[in-house]
Parts: C-alpha cells; structure tokens; sequence
C-alpha cells in the first residue's frame, strides 16, 4: 500500500487493539482476554463491530489463521452476541492472504468492511477557516446519546445497539473523551479520542446526515486532538479510516500504513 515500515505497520494494529480495550474495559458487561494467538475485546454488546478479536503477531501459515479463528469463535459460541475478527492485510503471509476469506467463512465469518490503518505525526493547518460549530465534551447522558447516536446513523445500525454500547458513563474516563459538534443544540458529528500508548487514537468520526459537507467532522475532530495534545501530551495520532472518511484524513496531514479487513460473525445459532 506505501512505504510504511514494519514498525508503524505493527504501531497501527498495536493502537487498533489498544483503542478497543478501552472500550471493552469500558462497557459495563466488557471483557479482555489475552490467549497467545489473538487478543478479544469484547464489550459483549449487540454490535458486532464492538465484540472483537485480534491477532497477536503475523501469521505465516493457513493452520495458523484457521486455529485462531478456531479460538475466537469457541469463545464466543459461550455468548449471545455476533462477532468481528479484524485481519490486518500485511499480518497475512501472501498465500495465507489468498486463501483467508474461504478459511474464515468456515467459522461464519464474512468479510464486511475494509479500513485503511493511518498515521499522523502532527496535522496540517486547516485549508480555510473551520465553521462556528459548538464544540462540547461528553459529560453527560446528551454526549454519550450524541455520539452513540450519531455512529448508530453512519454505520446503519439501529439506535439502540448504539446507546448500548456507548451510552455508558463508564466508557468515558482520562484515556476515553468523547467531543460533539452541535449546530443550534443539535448533535452534527463526534469524536472520541483515546489515549493508546504514546499516541492519540481516534474513533468514532462520524456526521449526521443533514450536516454532512459543511466541516463538522473536521472542527470537532481537531478540538478533540487539541484537547487530547493538552491533556496528555500526545501529537502523534493515529486512526483507521472507511473509505468515505480517507479524503477527509488525508487533508488534515494523516498517511495511510496499512490495510484491515473486518470479518463478521452472526451471533451463535444463526447463520
């Protein structure tokens, strides 16, 4: 994909893993579980997307990658909920790469989004004068519904598998603040941005649909990094972006790295 070096490739699964640990720490029900092969955050919530499974390192054979999704989906047959198993694509051997989708489609898994994994040593200055949006932190129920609702919209999933996983006070600590842009005391787009290791990681960008095009994501995002770089000290940041935000990214001053395939699992007992 670029010129990334191993290291920022290995960087951007490090803060992908690191980021939704927070957020299973964070959510009532969550759990983390750490077995040699993969690393499962499972906040154990409706969205499958917040019920994750990582690889811990590089896998260089079919076996491999078939028995950590071996591992996964034994841990989450215990449960009720779907699942996802985030793959990113340089953590695959060429054949194994290939071959991966056939092997994963055997434990239910189906390839359903792509990201792009990108980096950002410090951001460049915006391009024109940002819009007057009012930019508030998530102290309250308002926040968390704003973001929870806001992403619920973007990714098309029904309200309530988005309040259930981010309508908790729990959720948003020291390394979790989230940030809502509002236009007239009406949630336009989020921002949650987490404190991973010595970066700043950012989640849950996303705009209602009616204030789309008009800078939103950009304001509340880059007050959201602002606050992140006083509170903590971090410049470097990082994120995984859809391919509808990476224009977005890329103008703020952020490089793609690397590619991940988010695989789905419906919950155990559907097919």
């Amino acid at each position: 994909m670029t010129s990334a070096t191993r290291a920022e490739i290995d960087e951007s699964n490090d803060q992908y893993r690191g980021a939704w640990r927070l957020f299973a720490l964070g959510s009532k029900g969550g759990e983390v579980v750490e077995r040699p092969d993969i690393y499962i955050t499972a906040c154990h919530v409706t969205w499958s997307m917040m019920n994750a499974t990582f690889l811990r390192a590089p896998v260089e054979t079919e076996q491999a990658l078939a028995a950590a999704a071996a591992s996964a989906a034994r841990y989450y047959s215990a449960g009720k909920h779907g699942w996802c198993f985030v793959i990113c694509d340089d953590w695959l051997a060429p054949s194994v790469r290939e071959g991966a989708a056939s092997i994963l489609a055997w434990y239910g898994l189906k390839p359903e989004m792509s990201v792009t994994g990108m980096v950002a040593d410090t951001l460049q200055p915006p391009a024109r004068p940002l819009p007057p949006f009012d930019l508030r932190a998530v102290t309250d129920a308002w926040g968390r519904q704003a973001v929870a609702d806001i992403n619920a919209t973007a990714y098309d999933v029904p309200r309530h598998f988005g309040r259930e996983a981010f309508d908790q006070d729990s959720l948003y600590t020291e390394d979790c603040r989230g940030f809502v842009a509002c236009r007239n005391d009406e949630p336009a787009a989020s921002t949650v941005v987490l404190r991973v290791d010595q970066a700043a990681y950012v989640a849950l960008v996303a705009t209602m649909p009616q204030h789309r095009r008009q800078g939103a994501a950009e304001a509340v995002m880059r007050h959201a990094l602002a606050k992140a770089q006083q509170a903590w000290g971090t410049q470097r940041t990082i994120l995984h972006a859809t391919e509808e935000g990476q224009p977005v990214y890329t103008r703020l001053g952020y490089r793609p790295v690397t590619r991940f395939r988010m695989y789905m699992a419906p919950p155990p007992g559907q097919h």
